[in-house]
This record gives structure tokens, C-alpha cells and sequence, in this order.
């Protein structure tokens, strides 16, 4: 872990709530950190990076790995509730100059229709299996990996989660901890279905009462990382979800990128964010056409700092399961 991440999780709780100024740049000092994380030879693309939050911390005590990606991806015959379904067929592209705000405002369009949110107790795991497809850029060198997670829904139990193929265990939630997203469904519930009442909701951990229009380059920032996490979680209350893309379209320098390719080959959008030297190489990628969301590309940088992997992922399934190892 970094420097940085150790006194994030040693700050007291129950210290007095920052000034402006200093809590500005320690969320600065944050989310440097968590951008920094993926280039530890552990962490893999896409992965939830869940903010464990204190009650007076700027926004977390800590940042650890568990999982979850989107699950928006195209589901074939299997379409239960609760459960994204296996992906596969190929999209066929239609490269123009599709804008990422004609992309994302696309996949709220898609997202509103398909949604059939199904409520987990808090006593529940969410379980998802996802392809991570990397390759080392000198060499082209290839690996392909299968990660298997359950995380337990409100945190109070053990979670079981994979790193590249590492099986890392996730201790329980302590006291005065939460995390981002927020897994209970009432803490979900709460969070605002209207795209611009969303943005000020969580940058700043919901502190902040600026307007949009005085926002701070870090302020979004902010808003397009946590905007990030809220997607990768696959269960949503209805309409939350169509509200994150939205609200991620809001967000000034997001772009779209045409041709780029998934972990499972095929062609579609991606969605970059152009204003931060943190979020370079990473893309949430979209079908041309149909705007259904596909996976992640993402880049790490090996502990030596001599290899640079490209990272390709998607789901393949998700489902609400009731134990830990149960799968669907």
C-alpha cells in the first residue's frame, strides 16, 4: 500500500471536520491515491475500488479491492431477474462521429427499458464471474483470467473476491464504516434519480453546496470517479442507474472514442475522460448501435515500472445468491 492509503486509514474518525482548503487537498491527495492503486501488480481493470468511508473523514479511511462490474452487458436467452445473463454475439459497428454525450444519454435510454431491479437483503452476496483479457504492450504477450466474486451485500460478512486470478478475502465492514456505493438498498434508494441533483449528491461526500457551474476541476473529477463506482455496482434501485449515465454525460471532457475493442472482441465506443493525467487509458465501452454497455479498457503498470499491460474485461454473469461459493 502507499504512503498515502496508510494515513487515510489511520485518520481518527472522530477528529474535527476539516477546512476547505485542507479537505480539498486531501480528497486531491484520495483520489490521486486510488488512480495510483491500479498500478499495483494486484489490482486488475474495472475493479470496484470500494471506498470505505468514515463518519468524519474526508471521504474514506481506506480504499480496498473487492468486486463488481457493470452488468449492462447483452444477456443471450438467459434473462431471470437478478442476474445479467452470459454475453455474447459480436456488435456490428457503425463508427461515426457519435458523440459520448449521444452515447451515454443512448445507454440511459437502453438502461430505463431493460431495468427489473430485484431488492438483496442485507443478509445476501452478490456473485459475478468477469473475463479480464491482458497484454503486455512491448511484447504482446497475452494472458486471459476468470475472476469469481461474492461480496456480501451490506458488508457485515467476509467477501470473497479475485485479483487476476488471486483469491484475496475481504474482512467485514468495522464500526463507523461504510462503503461507495452504498450496498443497502434503503442507502441506494436515497440517492437521487435526477442526473443534476446527483452530481452535487456524492462529490464531496454530499457536502458540498456549490452549484454545478463552480465546480472545481477536482470537484469533477470527483464527480466522474464516483459516478464510475455507483455504475460498476449491478444492483440498482429503477431509474438510478439511466441517472449515473446521464449525469456522467454532464461531466465536461468525457469523450467518445470509436473502435474501440472488449474482452470479447468486439467493436464498439469507448468513453474517456479527457481532463485528468489520472484516468488516461481507461474507457467504459458502449455498442455502436445499440448503446447496450460492453466493458472496460484500462492500463497498470507493473511494481518495477518497466511493463505496461493493457486490460481488457467484461462480465459474463452476475447473480443475487444467498451464501458465500454458492453460485447460480
Amino acid at each position: 500500500m502507499t504512503d498515502e492509503l496508510e494515513l487515510l486509514r489511520n485518520w481518527d474518525a472522530d477528529a474535527a471536520p476539516l477546512t476547505g482548503p485542507a479537505r480539498a487537498k486531501a480528497r486531491h491527495r484520495l483520489l490521486n491515491t486510488i488512480v495510483r492503486a491500479r498500478q499495483h501488480p494486484d489490482t486488475a481493470p474495472g475493479r470496484r475500488h470500494a471506498l470505505r468511508l468514515a463518519t468524519a473523514a474526508v471521504l474514506a479511511v481506506a480504499v480496498t479491492g473487492t468486486a463488481v462490474l457493470i452488468t449492462e452487458g447483452r444477456a443471450d436467452k438467459d434473462d431471470r431477474p437478478g442476474r445479467a445473463g452470459r454475453v455474447s454475439g459480436t456488435a456490428t459497428p457503425r463508427m461515426g462521429n457519435v458523440s459520448a454525450v449521444t452515447v451515454l444519454n443512448g445507454a440511459a435510454a437502453r438502461a430505463g427499458r431493460h431495468e427489473n431491479p430485484v431488492a438483496p437483503r442485507n443478509d445476501q452476496f452478490i456473485y459475478s464471474k468477469r473475463t479480464i483479457k491482458e497484454t503486455e504492450r512491448k511484447t504482446g504477450a497475452v494472458r486471459t483470467y476468470e475472476d469469481v466474486n461474492w461480496d456480501s451485500v451490506d458488508g457485515s460478512k467476509r467477501s470473497l473476491t479475485m485479483e487476476l486470478g488471486r483469491v484475496i478475502w475481504e474482512e467485514p465492514l468495522k464500526k463507523g464504516e461504510g462503503v461507495w456505493p452504498p450496498r443497502e438498498w434503503s442507502k441506494l434508494k436515497k440517492l437521487p434519480t435526477d442526473p443534476e441533483k446527483l452530481i452535487p449528491d456524492i462529490v464531496g461526500g454530499g457536502r458540498s453546496s456549490r452549484s454545478m457551474s463552480d465546480f472545481t476541476a477536482l470537484e469533477w473529477f470527483d464527480a466522474y470517479f464516483m459516478l464510475g463506482e455507483l455504475l460498476k455496482w449491478p444492483v440498482l434501485p429503477q431509474g438510478l442507474r439511466p441517472a449515473a449515465y446521464k449525469a456522467l454525460a454532464l461531466v465536461p471532457g468525457v469523450q467518445a472514442v470509436p473502435g474501440m475493442k472488449d474482452s470479447a472482441g468486439r467493436t464498439g465506443v469507448g468513453i474517456a475522460y479527457t481532463r485528468s493525467p489520472f484516468a488516461k487509458g481507461k474507457y467504459l465501452i458502449f455498442d455502436p448501435e445499440s448503446y447496450d454497455f460492453l466493458g472496460f479498457r484500462d492500463e497498470r503498470t507493473s511494481a518495477s515500472g518497466d511493463k505496461t499491460y493493457i486490460q481488457l474485461s467484461h462480465v459474463v454473469e452476475w447473480a443475487i445468491v444467498d451464501r458465500l461459493k454458492q453460485r447460480p
